[in-house]
């Protein structure tokens, strides 16, 4: 398994509608997006199911979620839906891969103007896969990370548009991470201008108070994240009370269990906030149904021959 914060290159990439040898995806260094930071990314998962097929996790809604972004960055991506879709599926039968992380990344090339309001550079289209451990490490999935709320506050919503995954809004995320990462901790939360929780630098935040999961709601200023609504699914499915609501950076002391859910991060639980003990400081019970529930339909259930939610997998 590759060290978490190290990726595993495969041998082919898909750029700009065909598929190239690896170290072939090379840019100009006056790219747009290198220096201006406008353009929109997606994190997906394939992962190896019990038969030894490959499956990918609600590969549309990442798909359909990266051309959302793109039209909040008034940028138009010039293949179909359908085009990515099938793109991300031939990069990883190339690279003979069944179990992998996918990179989709459309940005702004160079060969137009070089301004910021330059816009007749080509919009250009790279997926890429490669072999990702878990992000936050093994030993986060079973026994839980130490966080830390930053000192970064995340973007306001009319300064963020923090429904897309745009590049250069992730600087924030990079800064407050690495200070984080500095400080011995795992991960940082960063707080709204109003002081309320908005999400970690990758991931969304949920908390379990006297049986209630309780996650910030999307008028926040959050990802709408697809392993949120993953996650907020299954718990109604198992008749766990979900809230969505604002929560005060206080609350999440005084919580019994806390996690983050993101592509990447899959199910993570959080053992200490601020040098504070999150209930008993162990992976909660709430935590682990939820996490192993995840982990079923992700990876299916050996001798289970329909998954629960077929509709989330598009086998390659």
């Amino acid at each position: 398994m590759a060290h978490p914060s190290k990726m595993m290159p495969a041998q082919k990439l898909w750029l700009d509608g065909r598929l190239v040898p690896f170290d072939a995806g090379q840019v100009h260094v006056l790219t747009h997006t290198l220096h201006y930071g406008l353009g929109a990314f997606e994190g997906i998962r394939s992962y190896r199911r019990p038969d030894g097929s490959g499956a990918v996790f609600r590969l549309a809604d990442h798909i359909d979620r990266l051309f959302a972004s793109c039209h909040i960055a008034t940028m138009v991506i010039p293949h179909t839906r359908e085009t990515l879709v099938q793109a991300c599926k031939d990069t990883l039968r190339a690279n003979e891969m069944t179990e992998a992380y996918l990179r989709p990344l459309a940005f702004i090339g160079d060969g137009g103007g070089f301004g910021l309001g330059s816009l007749d550079n080509p919009v250009r289209v790279a997926i890429a896969a490669f072999e990702w451990g878990a992000y936050l490490g093994e030993d986060g999935l079973k026994n839980g990370i130490r966080a830390k709320v930053s000192s970064f506050t995340r973007g306001g919503l009319n300064s963020s548009m923090s429904k897309g995954k745009i590049c250069g809004q992730y600087v924030n995320s990079v800064l407050a991470k690495r200070e984080a990462l500095k400080a011995g901790y795992a991960e940082a939360i960063l707080l709204d201008g109003h002081g309320h929780v908005a999400e970690a630098t990758g991931e969304n935040l949920f908390m379990v108070r006297k049986g209630v999961l309780r996650t910030p709601p999307l008028s926040a200023a959050i990802l709408d994240g697809i392993t949120r609504d993953t996650i907020i699914t299954l718990a109604r499915e198992q008749n766990l009370r979900v809230e969505e609501s604002n929560i005060g950076r206080d609350e999440l002391y005084l919580a019994d269990e806390v996690f983050f859910t993101g592509t990447a991060a899959e199910i993570t639980p959080v053992r200490e906030i601020d040098d504070r003990s999150i209930g008993a400081g162990t992976t909660g019970p709430i935590t682990k149904q939820l996490q192993t529930a995840y982990f079923d339909l992700v990876k299916g259930v050996p001798g289970t021959e329909k998954p629960t939610h077929p509709e989330w997998l598009s086998f390659v």
